[in-house]
């Protein structure tokens, strides 16, 4: 596979060779880091030395070979399988349960994928992000060990017929923590951008907290002067911006708009695509976005399981924000930041209103709109993010006071 350093771990890490490492831990001589098959490591920063390099026999033996019934799920990365690992597999390791992710063997992307979330998972930190608890390279395999997520996905929860509906509650309780992981990576030193978000990636602990998963096609965000990241069109239809879709040119914003595209699927029960539904339904963007700014027609979306969980006032903000997110011109769409703010009264009773609150609610008439934009932003107006990359004399999206 020769070097296996991408344009991602190049722009995160300060590349060296960990020979002595691999050595010890791996069992694995000098000369084995000279094949080409054999991916060499970035020197790690301190937090990286969490991250255990297990052997395949220690993944096998946790897994009971990969049984079959120890088959969490699959998709497109591979099979994950359910694990435990304890002081008995390695002298000193914490007892706790584990999902073990195999590397489908087809080629270089699939490796490039692997080492993309071993780099970003390893050095990332945060509540709102699945722990990375260790991985495997040993000849051609490659596998991940992650923290077990007892509820699995988010995906699950809102689609399968045979789980219990989440309430309004929990809904935007998972919306916020999903959003508190976003901003995190995009408000890094270095920002992230994770290009994949979408329910099946949302995954759930025993009080259903979420955590974001599977960061192999995160990249590293634009620096400096740069406007944007230009990369091959990836990720899930349905759920990809419209802007990086056309032109491959990524942001954060296109973050957002997969956001957006989250929130709409718990508002209203329904799937990005479904083609299931008459065809002007289809597609739930395209559907549902012209009702989401109308009072009177978004009650009539929001998912007929939660009627009677949430007052008007609130449902009309959190559609409000939907709205915003799905924006078509990408400076007109939030900062995860400002999504997070959103949100958080949302989680009591609903109904407390942000002071300065950066998106007019809905039912809101366009002037006043207009009006309330127009006094925050322009070439005097002054942003609070931390985020470089906004602008404030750009559209109100942007926070400012």
């Amino acid at each position: 596979m020769g070097n296996c350093g991408t344009r991602d771990e190049a722009a995160v890490f300060t590349p060296q060779t960990q020979a002595q490492q691999l050595q010890r831990k791996h069992s694995r001589s000098v000369s084995d880091l000279s094949d080409p098959s054999t991916p060499r490591f970035p020197d790690a920063p301190l937090s990286y030395a969490q991250v255990i390099p297990f052997t395949l026999f220690e993944l096998e033996t946790i897994t009971k070979s990969f049984r079959p019934d120890y088959i969490l799920g699959e998709g497109g990365f591979g099979t994950v399988y359910k694990g435990y690992i304890d002081d008995n597999l390695r002298l000193g390791l914490k007892s706790l349960p584990v999902a073990v992710k195999v590397l489908n063997k087809e080629g270089l992307q699939g490796h490039r994928e692997w080492l993309t979330e071993v780099n970003f998972l390893g050095q990332l930190r945060h509540p709102n992000l699945v722990k990375l608890i260790g991985y495997c390279c040993e000849d051609d395999h490659r596998l991940l060990v992650y923290e077990f997520m007892l509820r699995g996905s988010l995906e699950n929860h809102l689609f399968r017929k045979t789980t219990a509906p989440l309430s309004w509650s929990r809904r935007m309780m998972i919306a916020l923590g999903a959003a508190k992981g976003l901003a995190f990576l995009h408000n890094a030193e270095r920002p992230v951008i994770y290009r994949d978000f979408k329910t099946s990636n949302i995954l759930l602990d025993s009080d259903y907290t979420a955590k974001l998963s599977d960061f192999g096609l995160a990249k590293a965000g634009p620096q400096g002067d740069e406007t944007h990241v230009s990369t091959r069109v990836m990720g899930t239809y349905g759920y990809a911006a419209p802007e990086y879709v056309m032109t491959g040119h990524l942001t954060a914003r296109s973050d957002v708009y997969s956001f957006g595209v989250v929130l709409l699927e718990m508002l209203t029960g329904r799937k990005s695509v479904d083609k299931t539904k008459p065809s002007k339904e289809q597609n739930l963007v395209d559907w549902a976005r012209p009702k989401l700014n109308d009072k009177r027609k978004l009650l009539q979306i929001i998912d007929p399981r939660l009627e009677n969980q949430y007052s008007v006032r609130a449902a009309q903000k959190a559609c409000s924000l939907a709205y915003y997110c799905l924006s078509q011109n990408p400076k007109a769409r939030p900062l995860m930041s400002d999504v997070v703010e959103t949100l958080e009264p949302l989680q009591c009773t609903g109904d407390a209103l942000i002071p300065g609150a950066a998106f007019a609610m809905g039912g809101v008439p366009d002037y006043r709109m207009h009006r309330r934009f127009a006094k925050n932003v322009g070439p005097g107006a002054i942003c609070r993010s931390p985020n470089p990359n906004c602008s404030p004399g750009g559209p109100a999206a942007c926070r400012v006071r």
